[in-house]
């Protein structure tokens, strides 16, 4: 029973994943096509938003969904999970009406818990391990059973210290565990936890894969049904760890993946911007959570603590110092929100997303996109500066000197 129970625990955290993955895909599509928009409803503006009825609209056109009714029970949950929310927080139900809703990460307030940090911990090692030319993750036997895309635990732990993502073999070995409990990784036959030691393991989730989100409700009703996902997941066409009993070819080949434009591209190697120095947290595995967020404002209060002017900033002698920070996005974007209107300020950063290893901090002004001078420009513009531009983004911005 207690074997079930952690089983039962997996699956649902790895369908966190799923869902955070898809709503995150979806979100960046949802730009790309310009519904998500700054909108107004009585004499007020909500910045970042979308119409409840034009998404569902826009889910049936592009055949995310067969009807409204399902579609409507699709972003409900992603509503459910946080990912999605009204814009004044009035209701907790997804209505196919003229309703405003928001995607949190559009406004900062996104829940990051543990249980998502270790999540984005996890992303971060997989992009890591793909991009890497010499990866660990290769084509292995084990008890006559041949696995793509396997590594050893002693192998991991070994990775993991160089590249700086643990102080120790004890730190390594924390991480590595942790990841296994949260349905990151796991044995490749499932029957042993994570040791220091030959035994091969695998990475659960494809962060690459595109997701419909029609398979968050077969999903869920696979969870409901006591398991079983876990009897065919490893057989899906696109898994990445897919069991074999006979040779592959082309174990490097990349995944396909929701870029940052309209069209669907293939990703191969290639690292993501210095991810040798990033880390989460030293102190790994005592992650602290941010405190859960109560009640949430229509637009979140500014981070600011009193407004600053070009004129201000650009003074001779102004408490500012310049920096210039390359931030390459990711899977799930590049992990900052920026607000205000000339100069426009960050206003958050989602911790362990690209903007945080660049160097991206709250509070900082925003000067410069890929060389263009937008001091002058509001949120709205910058943001379409970096949301239609390349995956890599160069930001100037202005930070205030320590007192």
């Amino acid at each position: 029973m207690a074997l079930d129970s952690i089983r039962k625990k997996t699956l649902a955290r790895q369908h966190k994943a799923e869902v955070m993955i898809a709503g995150e895909q979806l979100r960046l599509k949802l730009h790309d096509g310009k519904l998500i928009k700054e909108r107004r409803y009585h004499l007020r503006t909500y910045p970042n938003c979308f119409l409840g009825q034009e998404l569902i609209d826009w889910l049936l056109s592009h055949k995310e969904a067969p009807d409204r009714t399902t579609a409507v029970c699709l972003m409900q949950h992603l509503m459910d999970h946080d990912i999605v929310h009204h814009v004044c927080d009035k209701y907790s139900i997804f209505k196919d009406a003229k309703r405003l809703y928001r995607f949190r990460k559009d406004d900062g307030t996104f829940p990051f818990n543990t249980e998502v940090k270790i999540f984005m911990r996890g992303q971060q090692l997989y992009e890591q391990l793909i991009g890497d030319k010499n990866s660990i993750l290769q084509l292995r036997e084990e008890h006559g059973v041949t696995y793509q895309r396997a590594f050893p635990g002693c192998q991991f732990i070994d990775w993991i210290i160089q590249n700086g993502e643990a102080e120790s073999r004890r730190r390594g070995l924390d991480l590595c565990r942790a990841l296994q409990e949260h349905g990151i990784i796991q044995h490749v036959s499932k029957k042993h936890d994570f040791f220091d030691s030959g035994l091969l393991y695998q990475f659960c989730i494809n962060f690459r894969r595109r997701r419909r989100l029609s398979e968050l409700l077969n999903d869920t009703e696979q969870n409901n049904e006591g398991g079983v996902l876990c009897k065919e997941e490893n057989h899906h066409q696109d898994s990445p760890f897919l069991v074999c009993k006979h040779s592959l070819h082309d174990e490097h080949s990349g995944f396909q993946s929701v870029g940052l434009r309209k069209e669907i591209k293939s990703v191969t190697s290639g690292r993501r911007g210095s991810l040798n120095s990033l880390k989460i947290r030293s102190d790994f595995p005592s992650f602290t959570p941010l405190s859960s967020i109560s009640t949430v404002q229509c637009n979140p209060k500014s981070v600011l603590s009193r407004n600053f002017t070009c004129e201000e900033l650009l003074a001779p002698g102004a408490p500012f110092i310049k920096k210039v920070l390359t931030v390459i996005g990711d899977a799930l974007g590049w992990g900052f929100v920026v607000r205000g209107t000339a100069p426009c300020y960050v206003q958050a950063v989602d911790p362990g997303s690209p903007a945080a290893a660049a160097g991206i901090k709250v509070r900082q002004f925003v000067c410069q996109v890929n060389g263009q001078f937008v001091l002058y420009m509001d949120y709205r513009t910058v943001t379409k500066l970096v949301m239609t531009g390349t995956r890599t983004v160069v930001v100037e911005v202005m930070e205030p000197l320590e007192e």
